[in-house]
């Protein structure tokens, strides 16, 4: 009964739609049947972010919609910014009442404009040491004793070494110039940004726990080396976006020099130390605070006014030297826990060194709603983050791969378009793997009771003919809407390719140049060309024709273009009705199409995965 008489995504009872810029009066009105016999509603609205402020308002009878009363009112959000949760109360004769349950209004600042290309094109995920070697490096005097596999083609070491821990020391020695190399395959998928995992000095293969921010692993390259990369890939129309791991360093850096390879005093060496105060020693020198226990990656105190000015504060901080030296925009590792404020400093670095720079977080949630550490985050409440990692999008759309209900998939995709600002839900970094998931192609082939089989078994494991036929069937399903969906298609190296894995270290195995997946990589490129070329897959709205069972089908419309995308990832043929023609669509099993709608007068190139 509630969702007919208010559903705030119905125009009829809420407008504007969805989150909206302070200072924007909101139109609700209730549409109860006229035979329930209510006289008036009160809407209640909470801010939050104002110490849970109450607001009453009376909503009057504002008219008849058929047989419906109408009762309406003007929510004026004023110089509000957060969330406002909100119900209503209707009342009538003899004590008769309705109570509808609570809804949230984001109220956003929308007073900057937020660039828009990061959403419009592709995104390539690269995990440096494993894209592309140009030769085998030597680690003599690198940081980190570290060693080199001799053959691109080995699997990551995953073994606990003989004291019981597993110290991420061996390389394979991608390198800067591999990219280099590669920038012409990248450019041929439509890579329009290049997302870096960290790249700084660090002594483990991963990198995420830096060593020192303003010097490139020496395994990479160097300084030069970056900007070199930055300007030939800025030649080809394509982006790099860097990774800030600002929430901790390494054991092994110049900061906290755990192990004396630096050679000036870090905060573990001495209290004099310049780093002292960026870490929190609960009994110096060996209790400290670190990410999540892990003493390798020792936590930074990111209230400290010293850390704050190297990473973002002064004119030639951390932030702004690197857009300075060719990056296009920051993706922040670990987003919810850095303070709010921390992020809004770096935000206001990238505007203020490269104003179309932008900032993109790392969140595993609903971004609107995330609470970190008891504060409920600004992430998307403007002069933040422009954007976030989508995982809500990839767990939608592996689970209706899987078996779901397409009107699942649907109905998250709707909550996040709704709670979200428009900005952020266009700047999503949308992606079916990273580097911190089990990689696709083994997720849409393998049997979950697998997923639990011990590391030597995950270590060696690949799919079967029949898993992997499957998979890549599935997978080009997930692709389409991938690249078909708002936000940013983001693609994890060697994913286009075909390569499989379970989780760290598996899923970050070498690219197997020269052994891709042709069928597979193929299908990525039409994709990519698909994006690149078509302005309603860019900046188009999205309009649902059908979402229920194993059938998924929407368009994406701009500038008078209508681009469909259908997928019906079942087992038995689907047929699919579209308005603009007489006969319907006729879907195969695991089977998907992108092809036009009204408004294209030239010929378009209908895509199908089969």
């Amino acid at each position: 009964m509630e969702q007919t008489v208010f559903n705030s995504r119905d125009p009829r009872c809420k407008t504007p739609y969805g989150a909206v810029p302070a200072g924007t009066q909101v139109t609700l009105t209730l549409r109860p049947p006229r035979s329930m016999g209510f006289s008036r509603g009160i809407l209640t609205a909470r801010l939050e972010q104002r110490d849970n402020q109450i607001r009453e308002i009376p909503m009057g009878w504002s008219g008849l919609d058929g047989d419906r009363d109408c009762f309406s009112c003007v929510l004026d959000t004023g110089d509000y910014v957060g969330l406002i949760w909100y119900t209503f109360r209707l009342e009538g004769f003899f004590g008769r009442y309705l109570e509808i349950p609570q809804h949230q209004l984001t109220v956003y600042d929308g007073s900057e404009a937020v660039p828009g290309w990061f959403g419009e094109g592709m995104t390539y995920q690269i995990f440096p040491d494993r894209f592309c070697r140009t030769a085998v490096p030597d680690p003599a005097g690198m940081v980190g004793g570290r060693w080199v596999h001799q053959d691109w083609g080995e699997a990551p070491e995953y073994r606990p070494d003989h004291t019981g821990e597993i110290r991420n020391r061996d390389f394979f020695g991608g390198s800067l110039a591999g990219v280099r190399e590669k920038l012409p395959y990248l450019h041929s998928l439509g890579v329009e940004t290049l997302y870096f995992c960290p790249i700084f000095e660090g002594a483990e293969n991963h990198r995420y726990g830096t060593g020192d921010y303003e010097k490139i692993d020496p395994m990479l390259g160097d300084n030069e080396d970056f900007a070199a990369l930055c300007r030939e890939a800025h030649a080809l129309g394509i982006r790099v976006m860097l990774d800030g791991v600002f929430n901790h360093t390494g054991f092994v850096s110049r900061y906290f020099n755990g192990d004396g390879s630096y050679p000036g005093p870090g905060a573990r060496q001495s209290r004099e130390s310049p780093y002292f105060s960026w870490f929190c020693f609960q009994q110096w020198p060996e209790r400290y605070d670190s990410w999540w226990g892990i003493y390798s990656l020792p936590a930074v105190n990111e209230g400290d006014p010293g850390y704050r000015a190297y990473i973002f504060g002064d004119e030639n901080s951390i932030i702004r030297r690197w857009l300075r030296a060719g990056a296009d925009g920051w993706r922040l590792d670990v987003a919810d826990e850095l303070p709010d404020d921390f992020v809004a400093g770096i935000h206001a670095a990238v505007r203020a060194e490269k104003p179309d720079g932008v900032v993109i977080g790392e969140v595993w949630e609903d971004g609107s709603t995330k609470i970190a550490y008891d504060v409920r985050r600004k992430h998307i409440l403007g002069r933040h983050c422009d954007g976030l990692m989508n995982y809500p999008f990839r767990n939608a759309l592996v689970g209706y791969l899987l078996g779901g209900d397409a009107a699942c998939f649907m109905e998250e995709m709707e909550r996040l378009r709704e709670n979200y600002p428009a900005f952020a839900y266009h700047s999503a970094m949308n992606a079916l793997g990273t580097h911190d998931t089990v990689r696709i192609l083994t997720l849409l082939g393998e049997e979950n009771d697998r997923m639990n089989c011990s590391r030597a078994w995950r270590a060696d494991h690949r799919l079967d003919p029949d898993q992997r036929h499957l998979a890549r069937l599935r997978l080009k399903l997930g692709a389409l809407v991938l690249f078909a969906f708002p936000g940013s298609p983001t693609v994890f190296y060697g994913d286009e390719a075909g390569m499989e894995g379970f989780e760290d270290p598996f899923n970050r195995r070498t690219f197997p140049w020269g052994a891709e997946d042709g069928e597979l990589l193929a299908w990525f490129r039409a994709l990519g060309a698909a994006r690149r070329a078509l302005v309603p897959l860019r900046r188009g709205d999205i309009r649902y024709l059908k979402a229920g069972c194993r059938v998924l089908a929407f368009t994406r419309s701009a500038e008078g273009r209508t681009v469909l995308a259908a997928v019906n990832a079942g087992e038995a043929p689907a047929e699919l009705d579209l308005p603009w023609q007489e006969e319907p669509l006729v879907l195969p099993p695991l089977t998907g199409q992108l092809l036009p709608g009204p408004g294209w007068e030239d010929d378009f190139n209908v895509l199908s995965s089969r």
